[in-house]
């Protein structure tokens, strides 16, 4: 005690020697350290129970984080710290359906044995799920609606009980009733009887429905550049239709994606006094509308790039939406401007704008202008378009003749995603279907039809593995080529079609450069395996070309080895192939896009 009071002490005794009351408080500090190295050498709790609820028990025990030497001699503190180690234990392996455990705390040496026994675990004996008198479904509705909520219901007769499962259980039930109709839906009563000799539970809940809601009137919030139109346009639910939660989330989505509003939250009163109108409320935050940005890249196809863009979503104060921009290439120029007016009520939206591109592959310069309108009309899985463009083209093969071609084209075009993940696709597919032509009765130098389709499938291997497999054809109906502009002819070649060859590089000779022909049709295989940490390695296989006579239709092949990365834009790409043909090794560098 002398010790540690000279080393509490800020000076030592009058008259004494500095020196000794340095050395007194050193030897002090060293004497509290050892003294308090052996309390916490005394005490600690070893816990031994079987692996299935270790785990679980060393996690959360709190006994286990502390000594417990005062128990040792205080016979109070000793039951107390049993009744503690007891009920931690019980209140645990309860949520895992273990309702009857042996719990013992012994000496044993100098440390605590906490030794667990959990007993048999509790399975499910019954379940009766009920609806509160009251509700306006009938009993044919509620047998057809309970039905379907006992094929989800995660604790079945015979199924092991825990927390876990009993409570995301009645989540759900809540959750199923709520997404249609009965939007103030809630559990009345829900009781889990516990039967700890026989290691049985039956478990009871009563549901209320409460009433039937509808739809009532919009209100907008957090407008000052848009008019309140403009949100209509997005097609909210209509007053006195029957309130469905995905109708409500996809009208959110459709505002969110707009480029006004930088969030939108859509939501209704659950109040169940207004059930049979209930208010829809949005709340937005606008978006900037105007917006000018830089770029600067590279392609494997078509080399180092710079671009310029601006984007206005609100033209002439109309909410019209510009897109335009300038992109400057090693061998490609394009300059375009992009108008989208705001969706029409019924559902589909206008656009309409014009471009100048300049192009040089294979030989061949290329220098257009084209104007058109478009109307885009959503479907649930993709989208339809109908356009209407008219270009004019003119062409510069090497060693051939310059030519210039016009065409009025009308268009049709249906793309449709069936699958799990837009950016990240493992299952399912993405088709791509576009039909169009043009007639020399109609500002066109030739008359042709061109019909062109696109489909790869996804196909889940193992847990991240994933086998791709793409296939695209194409015809162009006329007497000949000439006179029909290069965009309405077909080349392969370059990443997204025959790796090891380049970009557009398999097409028809002319003089020294290569164009477009009739007819095209490629074919790809990739394997890719991913890793956890968001990179994978690739091998393929692509074979195919582009002809202007079908019997000469020969498919080159391409195969290589590649690098993935799972960027926040899309898995990328860096594939080294070779083409067959032409016996050489070429870099390919891609976003995969979902097209």
């Amino acid at each position: 005690m002398i010790l540690t009071a000279y080393f509490l002490g800020s000076r030592p005794p009058a008259g004494g020697d500095p020196r000794r009351a340095r050395s007194r408080r050193r030897l002090g500090a060293a004497l509290v350290t050892w003294i308090a190295g052996i309390g916490c050498a005394l005490g600690a709790v070893r816990l031994e129970a079987p692996d299935v609820v270790s785990g679980l028990l060393e996690q959360h025990l709190t006994i286990l984080d502390r000594e417990h030497d005062q128990a040792r001699s205080d016979p109070a503190e000793r039951l107390a710290l049993v009744r503690r180690a007891r009920g931690e234990v019980e209140s645990l392996l309860a949520t895992q359906g273990y309702f009857a455990p042996t719990v013992t705390l012994e000496e044993s040496g100098e440390d605590w044995v906490l030794r667990v026994v959990p007993g048999e675990r509790a399975a499910i004996e019954s379940f009766d799920l009920t609806l509160r008198d009251g509700s306006p479904l009938d009993a044919q509705a509620w047998e057809t609606l309970r039905a379907d909520l006992l094929r989800t219901w995660p604790l079945p007769v015979g199924a092991f009980f825990t927390q876990r499962a009993w409570d995301a259980g009645k989540t759900g039930l809540v959750s199923v009733l709520t997404r249609q109709e009965f939007a103030a839906a809630r559990i009345n009563t829900s009781l889990a009887r516990v039967d700890p000799g026989r290691a049985k539970v039956a478990l009871t809940v009563e549901l209320d429905s409460g009433p039937r809601f509808r739809f009532g009137e919009l209100s907008v919030e957090g407008l000052n550049d848009y008019p309140e139109s403009l949100v209509r346009r997005y097609n909210p639910p209509k007053p006195g239709t029957p309130y469905d939660e995905d109708r409500l989330l996809a009208f959110q989505t459709a505002l969110q994606n707009t480029p006004y509003f930088a969030s939108a939250v859509v939501e209704i009163s659950r109040d169940r006094d207004q059930a049979d109108a209930t208010p829809i409320r949005v709340l937005v935050s606008e978006a900037k509308p105007r917006r000018l940005t830089f770029g600067a890249g590279f392609s494997s196809n078509n080399g180092y790039r710079t671009e310029v863009g601006y984007r206005d979503a609100n033209l002439f104060g109309e909410a019209w939406h510009l897109v335009s921009g300038l992109r400057i290439e090693q061998r490609e120029l394009l300059a375009f401007g992009d108008i989208f007016l705001p969706p029409d009520p019924a559902g589909f939206q206008d656009s309409f704008g014009a471009l100048h591109e300049r192009t040089d592959h294979e030989g061949l310069k290329v220098s257009r202008e084209a104007v058109g309108v478009t109307r885009t009309y959503p479907i649930p899985k993709g989208e339809f378009g109908v356009s209407v463009k008219y270009q004019r083209e003119r062409t510069e093969p090497d060693g051939g003749d310059t030519s210039e071609q016009n065409a009025l084209t009308g268009d049709l075009s249906l793309l449709w995603r069936e699958v799990d993940n837009v950016l990240e696709p493992r299952s399912g597919f993405v088709a791509y279907g576009r039909l169009g032509g043009a007639g020399k009765a109609v500002l066109s130098t030739q008359n042709f039809a061109r019909a062109y389709g696109r489909l790869q499938f996804y196909l889940p291997v193992g847990r991240l593995d994933v086998l791709s497999l793409r296939g695209e054809v194409g015809k162009t109906f006329a007497r000949s080529r000439d006179g029909i502009p290069q965009d309405f002819l077909f080349r392969a070649g370059g990443s997204q079609s025959v790796r090891g060859y380049g970009y557009r590089s398999l097409g028809v000779r002319d003089g020294d450069a290569i164009v477009g022909g009739r007819y095209l049709a490629t074919a790809s295989a990739e394997y890719t395996h991913w890793r956890d940490n968001g990179f994978g390695y690739a091998a393929f296989i692509d074979a195919g070309n582009a002809v202007d006579d079908p019997g000469a239709y020969r498919p080159l092949l391409g195969y290589g080895v590649g690098g993935r990365w799972k960027s926040p834009a899309g898995p990328l790409a860096l594939d080294l192939a070779y083409g067959q043909e032409e016996r050489r090794f070429r870099l390919h560098f891609a976003i995969l896009i979902a097209f």
